[in-house]
């Protein structure tokens, strides 16, 4: 199923309101080119969920895919192991 084309992301389910879809909110860092100082971007990404098994809060790695509708080019493929 998983081809070794696309990006795989890592982030938090802000919704699940939409049926087959997840909001996935993603954090990553940049560095200013100047001042060097790190500084957090955030972005959405509506993400594929078939079953509708995953809920707000869950951290989830979401995989780049064909376009599935107009703003969803993004598949679930399970959870992110958090064992401390």
């Amino acid at each position: 199923m998983l081809k070794n084309k696309g990006r795989l992301l890592k982030g938090v389910v802000v919704s699940d309101k939409m049926d087959k879809t997840i909001v996935v909110l993603v954090n990553r860092y940049k560095e200013h080119p100047k001042y060097k100082k790190r500084y957090r971007v955030s972005k959405k990404y509506k993400a594929h969920d078939q079953k509708n098994e995953y809920k707000i809060g869950d951290q989830v790695v979401i995989h780049e895919s064909k376009p599935i509708s107009k703003d969803k080019k993004w598949r679930v493929i399970g959870l992110v192991n958090n064992s401390k």
